[in-house]
């Protein structure tokens, strides 16, 4: 898309999420809110620059990311309040879930400046979808301590709570919470284990622990991963 004469946009945060994988799933919304913002807060301008230049996006992109956030939740919030449209992304997936926006939509909510939100990519709303756990009702906790202790006191404060869990893991401990979670739910607890999801090498394998943990060396311990853990005495 030409955005060299795009008309311009509502004064306002768009919160937008971009694809965790697959660009095919960047809506429609997305790409023109992408080629109209006055502005676009990205975490990483490289990336976002990369996703810009796929869609044909020439909005100037500048860095919103947990080591600034604070100074420029500020910064943006005056730009919306002077009349111009901000586009905040991550570099996958729904901004403020594990990654940099709290700040800025609260700033804005506190300013009485509106906030719009342009749905899409979710890795933890994809791995629920597809997990075969229950999804009526869930506790996302994002990312654990890296420390072993804080993770095993989790689960154990956990161990008997109603609702399907949802934690991010990085490929650096997965095989180390795979045995926590062996050694403090059991080994009939069920979990999916979801890998790289929309990407080339996708995968969400959901079985007993003792199936997924007893032998670490079939799971592939690249990309993040999205850990839903069921309710005890689910049985698939």
């Amino acid at each position: 898309m030409d955005d060299s004469a795009a008309e311009k946009l509502e004064s306002a945060l768009y919160v937008v999420s971009t694809p965790i994988g697959n660009l095919g799933d960047l809506s429609a919304r997305a790409v023109d809110v992408l080629c109209r913002a006055d502005v676009i807060a990205c975490e990483d301008t490289r990336t976002t620059g990369r996703l810009l230049g796929h869609i044909g996006s020439k909005r100037p992109a500048i860095s919103y990311h947990e080591h600034n956030e604070l100074a420029r939740a500020t910064e943006l919030a005056d730009k919306i309040t002077d009349g111009q449209s901000v586009a905040l992304v991550s570099d996958a997936g729904t901004p403020t879930l594990s990654d940099p926006g709290f700040r800025v939509v609260r700033e804005c909510r506190r300013r009485s400046l509106t906030v719009v939100p342009v749905p899409g990519a979710s890795a933890l709303l994809a791995a629920l979808a597809a997990s075969g756990l229950p999804t009526d009702a869930f506790f996302y906790a994002g990312f654990l301590p890296p420390k072993s202790a804080a993770r095993r006191t989790f689960l154990e404060r956990h161990r008997d709570f109603p609702h399907t869990l949802v934690v991010y893991e990085s490929c650096h401990r997965i095989t180390k919470f795979l045995a926590e979670m062996l050694d403090v739910l059991g080994p009939d607890r069920v979990i999916c284990l979801s890998r790289e999801i929309t990407k080339k090498f996708e995968s969400i394998q959901t079985a007993p622990l003792k199936d997924l943990a007893s032998d670490p060396s079939k799971i592939s311990i690249k990309g993040e991963f999205v850990v839903l853990i069921a309710t005890e005495g689910f049985v698939l």
